[in-house]
């Protein structure tokens, strides 16, 4: 379908200005188009950026669309953002990880794994917003559980939990490298969209 330069136009002002994914629902209704119609525009316009002139894309991730930089330009990127990148500790990564494999999972469940207390890190996970509380386990005293948001497929430019490298006879550590590399594709990647915002 050919669409009119005005709704193209403003499909890109909605993504380029927007701080978090959007959905395709609320792509349509801002637009004042049919879902099918909204899919098409936005494959539309994203075969425009996918042309060697254009350093943005739009990606599809936890969810929804938004723009990000091509990762041909990952190293002009983060000489730009390296200065505000904040990357997680390692202890931080670990205790993600094993959210993300094994959630739910309560503190106790973690702590048994890391062999630590993770009480801080979790605190600071969730600040984050990248894990919340999801329940409670059915057992004595009732323990929280954790598992991970939609802000952590964000971060991670996942759009479903199935998109996590699969889980093998691996260490913590070894997915905490595989967390790690996420994370720096993402800090080069993902996050410059939102800067671009």
């Amino acid at each position: 379908m050919l669409f009119s330069e005005t709704k193209r136009a403003a499909l890109e002002s909605i993504l380029f200005v927007s701080p978090e994914p959007l959905t395709l629902e609320i792509l349509a209704e801002v637009l004042e188009l049919s879902a099918e119609d909204t899919l098409s525009l936005v494959e539309d316009l994203s075969g425009e950026y996918d042309k060697p002139v254009h350093g943005i894309r739009i990606l599809k991730v936890a969810g929804g669309y938004r723009m990000a930089t091509k990762e041909e330009f990952s190293d002009e990127v983060e000489k730009i953002l390296k200065p505000h990148a904040v990357r997680m500790s390692r202890a931080a990564l670990e205790t993600l990880a094993i959210v993300a494999y094994r959630q739910p999972i309560t503190r106790a469940e973690i702590e048994k794994i890391r062999g630590v207390n993770v009480d801080r890190v979790l605190a600071r996970l969730m600040e984050k917003e990248l894990i919340a509380e999801v329940g409670r386990k059915q057992t004595l005293g009732r323990p929280i559980l954790y598992g991970t948001t939609m802000d952590f497929l964000e971060y991670f430019g996942l759009n479903t939990l199935e998109e996590l490298p699969p889980l093998q006879e691996v260490s913590r550590e070894q997915i905490a490298d595989d967390l790690a590399r996420m994370e720096e594709r993402q800090q080069n990647d993902g996050e410059s969209g939102k800067e671009s915002g």
